[in-house]
């Protein structure tokens, strides 16, 4: 089986002197109970975590001539933390094995609170895991029910301190805002409680509803009713304004760090079309201008896998005009925004770029076309309006 990506000469991305180096994402689709909101690929069967590994192993086979040099490592989920430091160390085993990694690589796991002992740590560390990502969620004990986290605001806290008291000085905490379970005074609390841990990186997401989910099946039937646009613009804008108060860029639409050295190296590599490979059941891959995803099913994966099959589930060339509109898209989700000719030649995309920009939603600074605070509202309008 030959692999879908190519040699590391010719991977490519936008942005910087040299080609980027690529992003290793590894996804873990196991956790204990599932969250009623998430809509990303899990499964709560943990009796299933040793057969999958041993595909995993297979899948990773397929790749070793394809990608790298890595300089980041994405351990996703799920919930990677599950899984205990002996099957976490034969994964990062065989990645280092048959991988190429840069010596200054982000390595990031995703943890539950609860699974965040001092003894795991220690051994995360033993691993050359650098990056903790905390599945926090909320400071407040009603929105962590509404929610359905298995965690309190006890864990959440001792969790923190854990993670910190063991060395971890890049740590990034996940929270969720926009529900109505959630005054608007309880998320400020949680954010100034958030950031009186001072981790380096802070991931603000607005509750998405997704169809899928337990949540999505509410609100269709009328169990569940979403902010109106109105409260969820005021919901952003508090959370951006209070947390630049606190030093923090805001430098992606639902990302923040403290100092700009601490953006997330691996995320970072999705918004500038940066090469990516991604293994595990739903995993997204990325190189030159060819994307492809694997099966959202852990038995499909393992049974493709053993029968000496790929378990990609689709793939897709991107076409130059498609690539382009995608830069922006992914660019204008950043503050770094994306280089002026990226945006459409034609009087008509100019007279809009124009317009955007008086109108406070854009600005034009050294070549690049970037966001304000005020365009992030309108990111998902502004690519189809521009190219």
């Amino acid at each position: 089986m030959k692999p879908l990506g190519t040699g590391s000469d010719d991977l490519t991305g936008h942005g910087g002197d040299r080609p980027p180096s690529a992003g290793l994402y590894v996804h873990i689709p196991f956790c204990r109970q599932k969250c009623p909101y998430c809509g990303f690929f899990s499964v709560p069967s943990p009796a299933l975590i040793r057969p999958w590994m041993k595909t995993l192993l297979k899948e990773i086979l397929l790749y070793e001539e394809g990608f790298g040099p890595f300089d980041s490592l994405y351990l996703g989920g799920g919930t990677p933390s599950l899984l205990s430091i002996p099957e976490l160390t034969r994964i990062m085993t065989h990645l280092r094995a048959h991988f190429q990694f840069r010596p200054d690589t982000e390595i990031t796991l995703e943890a539950n609170p609860c699974d965040v002992s001092p003894e795991k740590l220690w051994g995360l560390r033993e691993l050359g895991v650098n990056r903790i990502s905390l599945g926090v969620q909320s400071f407040d004990a009603r929105a962590l029910a509404f929610l359905g986290r298995r965690h309190t605001v006890r864990d959440a806290e001792n969790a923190v301190r854990h993670v910190k008291e063991a060395g971890f000085d890049n740590i990034s905490l996940d929270l969720i805002y926009g529900f109505h379970a959630q005054p608007l005074q309880s998320w400020k609390e949680t954010l100034h409680q958030a950031v009186s841990f001072a981790p380096a990186h802070l991931s603000c997401y607005e509750l998405t509803i997704e169809n899928r989910t337990y949540f999505g099946k509410l609100v269709q039937t009328g169990g569940l009713s979403p902010l109106s646009p109105d409260e969820a613009r005021t919901c952003f804008l508090i959370t951006s304004r209070l947390l630049e108060a606190y030093g923090y860029t805001h430098y992606e639409i639902s990302s923040f760090a403290r100092p700009e050295n601490r953006y997330a190296r691996h995320n970072w590599k999705y918004w500038r079309h940066a090469p990516y490979l991604g293994l595990g059941p739903s995993a997204h891959s990325f190189v030159n201008g060819r994307r492809w995803w694997n099966v959202r099913s852990v038995r499909t994966y393992m049974a493709l896998l053993n029968r000496d099959e790929r378990p990609v589930g689709g793939v897709e060339d991107l076409t130059e005009s498609q690539l382009r509109l995608e830069a922006v898209a992914l660019g204008l989700r950043t503050r770094e925004g994306v280089a002026t000719d990226r945006i459409g030649p034609s009087m008509e995309a100019q007279s809009r770029l124009s317009h955007l920009t008086d109108a406070g939603f854009l600005e034009i600074c050294n070549g690049r076309v970037r966001p304000t605070r005020k365009g992030f509202l309108v990111a998902d309008y502004l690519p189809a309006y521009l190219c």
